[in-house]
């Protein structure tokens, strides 16, 4: 929104300079924004008559004007001021407030006096503040629309944001029209929803470009109805197009209430996507109008739930309305009422239609049926003619054996002939009925539905001497397969046919296609080529009309692709992820908790996963490779991935469960920090894409995955194993795994049985003790569980947990770490059992790492409570000493896997000392989940660590001594 200011002129200014006369001129400030004006020589009335435009983002703002007199060799003298408050502009008739005289005024009390003496009658100066007039017709936001289409750079529409979706409707207009009611200036939908809502003094600026023509953006200003906790707010709402291309349009909108609690700290955007939907019985276009919102803090601030909380309902019933309004000014349309998308284009489809006889004569004239038949027809006509001849050697009445060379070859020829011919017949029958099996086997059931039209092929190789081949398709899915017609003498066949699964519980990872040659029954087909569809890499809307480039020898070198239309819907509703989470449930036999959609939003996003993959469970773990990697394990009902993001490294994949060949568990090693071992083998060929994270590779292409150090091993390992259930196993082997569960009733089943209920208890324990000393009346934040980050831990505040001068140089500091003698002491010395670590490893240059694993004593954690630990160590730049980054995971303690825990050690030599050194201790927690004990979890953690640290440096202090 813009502001003109005219400054005209002004009158009766005082005689700064002893000749009588002053050189004025005028400063305009309006935020950060500022101008000046010509300066008038000898004038104490002068005229300028000057033009300034302000861009206004507050209304509260105040418009100082300034008035001085030009000095040349020293300070400008001050005449006076006068200070216009924004809101006065908006407030007046018109928008403007016309010509109107303002008397200056000294800058503060003490000055007025002394200034009236100077200057009696200080003079006024007239000003004209008023919003520019500017047009605002429908050709101009058409021609502007124009532009933006001109200027579009393709791409795919926005995403929805992660505050969640408060409007999805169809509507039976054409997309242009939609966002021309929504956003052209010559509507009133816009005013007529603000009354609606009650709110007033609505103010809607033109469409502007801004930033060099890249983006097109108003400003609408209004003030918001009083609610029952917040009374009426100025709001100030900047729309900008981010997509306009005549198909496709999205709008952000971002509104500031300054006047709110904490409204300078955040900013709520709404983001509007319109896009085509399906074509309605009567051939007229539709528009699919998404709405969703988000809040963006600018700042951090401890009221961050309660803002999201308050801005959730708010944004939703002001949305209900809206969406009511939208629906009297234009048609809403049921998806029932115009079909879907995939019944339109598969009533396109006709099967190509071939008569047998027609097939027949196509693939029987050739030179091999030909050629047969003249040589049959050749020996026919000869014993037709021959005459008996006598029986000679070992002939025989009815044996007459070839009496010559010729004769022999004759015969040989003519056999083959027939042998080839008879094959040929007996190919072209068995293909005949063979008809595919299209149309023929609807699927049953209620779930997830994958329906697949194959079109057409191009460019198939050629396998047969007559230059072409008799190509059919095999399509694979969940074990079930489904297969083409076959095409005769085809390079470029033409199918139109479709194929359904039946309904699946959960959706299907891959579906697997391969075309063949068809040689007989009998005879090995040849492979023209294969491909393979992932579902979770590719997008199912994507999919509804995709050619497919095959693998294979012989389709690359003729670049053989396949036409392909697949579309995969459910079918059982709303309940599908809490239906099936009640039945890991009870197999897993853990209460599983049904994640948020912002928590869903950020895993798909992390793995670039579709919106229908949901998260089940993560667990923090370590991933064995050369050296072990800490980081989360994320399971899902088609995938097990992980992410870890250790000092700044980040590491990320995932692979399906379908592609597990075996998971075995192995015993706690020394090098798996006393954990057991989850090994899970892929099958050969598979999961490529995560090789980057295997252990080992043996020699048939089996990738091996090593997981441990897990904080709750056994549930982990029980809901890995139902998802693998799940997915990979055939009914035989899973009865044969159950039978084989049931038999081993192993002591170490028992342990980790016992171990987990003993740490559960331990949680809910905790818990009692944390709730019966929280404060019945403290306020708790309105956050979920899952409100915490797990997607990384780069932006970990560090703050400093200790400080101190020791009397030892850094490099005896340095045995703490070097995994000696003094290393073991000062850790057992600090409360640490079983401590044990691996040896230092090179990971670039300067920079080393190792593991540490250790327990708690009951002086330090009457859980008695397990750590594994990650240390990284490298020199500090330009200085004489160390620094070391440690990330620490708890084990078997009440919420240990809520956090984790980073420390950093700098240490370095004081040069105005012979022997001693700085050291500074920096702790920060990542919360991977929120819990509303986080105060108190941070400061028993930093209490615990200081005195820690202090038992530390003493002893390592005493053993200094010593050894001198």
């Amino acid at each position: 929104m813009k502001l003109l200011v005219r400054v005209i002129e002004a009158r009766n200014l005082p005689a700064m300079d002893p000749n009588g006369f002053s050189d004025p001129y005028v400063k305009l400030q309006l935020g950060r924004q500022r101008y000046r004006s010509k300066v008038i020589k000898k004038c104490l009335n002068p005229s300028w008559c000057e033009e300034f435009y302000f861009k206004v983002d507050d209304l509260k703002e105040e418009l100082l004007i300034s008035v001085f007199d030009e000095d040349m060799f020293f300070n400008d003298d001050f005449i006076g001021e006068v200070k216009v408050p924004v809101s006065w502009v908006f407030e007046a008739k018109d928008k403007s407030l016309g010509t109107i005289w303002f008397s200056l005024q000294p800058k503060d009390r003490k000055a007025k006096n002394k200034d009236c003496e100077l200057t009696q009658g200080v003079g006024s100066v007239v000003l004209e503040g008023k919003l520019p007039e500017e047009k605002s017709s429908s050709v101009d936001f058409e021609e502007l629309m124009k532009s933006m289409e001109m200027s579009d750079r393709g791409g795919e529409i926005p995403s929805s944001l992660s505050g969640g979706i408060v409007v999805d409707q169809l509507y039976g207009v054409r997309p242009q029209e939609l966002n021309s009611i929504l956003f052209s200036p010559d509507s009133n939908f816009l005013k007529s929803s603000s009354d609606l809502q009650g709110s007033t003094d609505l103010l809607i600026g033109p469409w502007k470009f801004e930033n060099e023509g890249e983006s097109l953006t108003r400003v609408v200003s209004y003030t918001k109805a009083p609610s029952k906790l917040i009374k009426a707010l100025k709001a100030i709402e900047e729309q900008t197009y981010l997509k306009a291309d005549s198909k496709t349009f999205a709008v952000l909108a971002s509104v500031s209430t300054p006047d709110a609690p904490y409204g300078k700290t955040f900013r709520a955007e709404v983001l509007y996507c319109i896009a085509p939907g399906p074509d309605q019985p009567s051939g007229e276009q539709s528009s699919r109008l998404v709405i969703s919102w988000r809040v963006n803090f600018l700042q951090s601030t401890m009221m961050k739930g309660m803002i999201e909380g308050g801005a959730r309902q708010g944004i939703k019933d002001s949305f209900d309305q809206y969406q009511k309004l939208l629906s009297q000014n234009v048609k809403p349309v049921d998806i029932k009422d115009i079909g879907s998308e995939k019944d339109q284009l598969l009533a396109t489809l006709q099967a190509e239609s071939q008569s047998d006889w027609k097939l027949a004569v196509q693939y029987f004239v050739n030179f091999t049926v030909f050629s047969t038949i003249c040589i049959g027809l050749y020996v026919i006509v000869h014993i037709w003619l021959a005459m008996p001849s006598t029986i000679h050697g070992l002939e025989f009445i009815g044996l007459d054996l070839p009496d010559s060379i010729g004769e022999l070859f004759v015969s040989g020829i003519l056999v083959l002939q027939g042998k080839q011919a008879l094959e040929l017949m007996s190919r072209f029958i068995q293909a005949r009925l063979q008809k595919g099996t299209d149309h023929g086997l609807k699927a049953q059931g209620k779930g997830w539905l994958l329906t697949v039209a194959l079109i057409e092929g191009s460019s198939f190789a050629a396998v047969d001497s007559s230059g072409f081949s008799d190509p059919y398709v095999v399509f694979t899915c969940n074990g079930k397969t489904r297969t083409s017609s076959i095409k005769f003498q085809k390079s470029d066949p033409l199918w139109n046919e479709i194929f359904e699964f039946d309904a699946m519980d959960e959706p299907p990872s891959v579906l697997d296609m391969e075309v063949f040659d068809f040689d007989g029954p009998f005879d090995e087909a040849i492979s023209l080529g294969r491909t393979q569809i992932n579902f979770l890499k590719s997008s199912v809307s994507d999919l509804s009309d995709v050619w497919i480039t095959l693998e294979g020898k012989l389709a690359q070198a003729c670049q053989s692709k396949l036409h392909l239309r697949i579309f995969l819907n459910d079918t059982r509703g709303s309940n599908v992820v809490k239906d099936y989470i009640t039945k890991m449930e009870k197999e897993v036999g853990k209460k599983i908790r049904v994640r948020s959609p912002q928590t869903n939003s950020a895993f798909q996003k992390l793995f670039g996963l579709p919106p229908e993959e949901f998260l089940i469970n993560d667990f923090a773990c370590h991933l064995k490779r050369k050296m072990p990697l800490q980081g989360r394990l994320f399971l899902s009902p088609r995938i097990i991935g992980f992410h870890a993001d250790l000092f700044g490294r980040k590491t990320k994949f995932y692979f399906l469960c379908e592609d597990i060949e075996d998971i075995q568990v192995i015993p706690p090693t020394l090098s798996s920090m006393g954990s057991p071992i989850i090994i899970m083998t892929l099958r050969p060929g598979k999961g490529f894409d995560a090789r980057h994270g295997a252990r080992t590779q043996d020699a048939e292409g089996r990738l091996n995955f090593h997981f441990h150090s897990f904080v709750s091993f056994n549930i982990a390992h029980r809901t890995i194993m139902v998802l693998w259930k799940a997915r990979a196993l055939t009914p035989a082997q899973k009865v044969e795994m159950v039978e084989e569960e049931s038999n081993s009733n192993s002591e170490e089943t028992a342990v980790e049985d016992s171990i987990a209920k003993k740490v559960q208890a331990a949680e809910e324990l905790e818990a009692q003790n944390l709730h019966a000393g929280d404060d019945e009346n403290e306020l708790r934040p309105l956050q979920t569980e899952e409100s915490g980050s797990f997607i990384g831990i780069e932006d970990v505040n560090m703050s400093m947990a200790y400080s101190s001068i020791l009397s030892l140089p850094t490099s005896f500091f340095m045995e703490l770490f070097r995994g000696g003698e003094i290393d073991q002491n000062v850790m057992e010395r600090a409360g640490c059992l079983n401590y044990s670590h691996t040896p230092w490893e090179s990971e670039n240059s300067d920079v080393y790492q190792r593991q540490l694993y250790y327990k708690f004593d009951k002086h330090v954690s009457r859980y008695r409570g397990e750590v594994t630990s990650t240390q990284q160590k490298s020199t500090l730049p330009d200085r004489n000493g160390w620094l070391i980054e440690e990330v620490m995971t708890l084990h078997g303690v009440p919420l240990g896997d809520y956090f984790t825990l980073h420390l950093r050690y700098q240490v370095e030599d004081l040069p105005s000392r012979s022997v001693g050194c700085n050291v500074q201790v920096y702790i920060g927690i990542a919360w991977l989940r929120y819990t509303i004990y986080q105060k108190r979890i941070t400061k028993n953690i930093l209490s615990n660590l200081q005195d820690r640290l202090k038992i530390m440096f003493s002893v390592l202090e005493k053993e200094y001594i010593s050894g001198a």
